[in-house]
């Protein structure tokens, strides 16, 4: 029992391959599933594709029945872990189907990169733009002084944004995988900035800035009525403790401790 979908078909290889390259474009988590080996009689052909988002929107087809939702299940699973997987799947039991046969289904995750939202755009800020593209992150780049925020300055930046941050941050969708960097000039531009970010669901959150300063922006937050457990999701000062001083020793340890915590997290939080 087989099938085929040809090139120029919706939802053949061909009309996949352009949704893929546009998700990808567009920074969509999408995970490609395709048949790399069969045995005796199966739903598809080796080369079969099918797209899987979160939620488990599919385009594309293994065969439907209850070995697609099988593929749909793990694609999700491959999906939340970043991690491709190789997967055989026996018709002939567990209630696959009736076709008796075998499916091995590359799944090959397609994650976009990390966000860091920089807020405050002086040199700390753009040095910390600066290593974050080096690194691969994508860059997010936010000032109220229009003059902070251009190409000149921030080569790097994915995306800048001159504007108050209560202004601009509706148009930056933040993420559990989006990092955040307030490096402001005042306690005032802190206070403005996490009173809105501390509401996001963002994977960290570093203000760069002395103890002391912390302790003043925090009283304020504090009389605006944000909870403890919120504001205890600041870490202040951000950063890897390295004893930096320079704006680029400065953005390492921050960069640092970015990827840090993901690595932590790709390990389940184990040491």
């Amino acid at each position: 029992m087989t099938g085929a979908v040809a090139m120029g078909e919706p939802g053949g290889t061909a009309s996949l391959l352009r949704e893929l390259a546009a998700a990808v474009d567009a920074g969509e988590p999408v995970v490609q599933a395709t048949v790399v080996e069969t045995c005796h009689s199966v739903p598809r052909h080796a080369g079969s594709k099918m797209l899987i988002r979160p939620g488990g929107r599919c385009s594309g087809s293994l065969g439907g029945g209850p070995v697609e939702k099988r593929v749909v299940a793990d694609a999700l699973a491959v999906l939340a872990a970043a991690e491709p997987r190789l997967v055989r799947y026996d018709l002939d039991g567990g209630g696959l189907g009736p076709c008796g046969g075998e499916m091995t289904v590359y799944l090959e995750p397609h994650v976009p990169p990390p966000t860091v939202l920089v807020i405050g755009c002086g040199h700390v800020g753009r040095a910390v733009a600066e290593l974050a593209h080096w690194e691969g992150l994508r860059v997010v780049a936010v000032d109220n002084r229009a003059e902070m925020v251009t190409a000149d300055l921030l080569p790097g930046a994915d995306l800048r944004l001159a504007g108050p941050v209560e202004g601009v941050l509706p148009r930056v969708q933040v993420t559990a995988d989006t990092h955040l960097v307030v490096t402001t000039s005042s306690i005032q531009a802190d206070v403005a900035a996490l009173s809105l970010l501390l509401a996001t669901p963002a994977g960290s959150i570093g203000l760069v800035g002395s103890r002391r300063r912390w302790q003043a922006t925090r009283a304020e937050l504090t009389a605006r009525g944000v909870p403890a457990d919120a504001l205890d999701r600041v870490r202040t000062p951000a950063g890897l403790d390295l004893g930096a001083e320079t704006p680029r020793e400065i953005a390492l340890a921050i960069v640092g401790e970015i990827v840090a915590a993901r690595r932590r997290a790709g390990r389940g939080s184990q040491p």
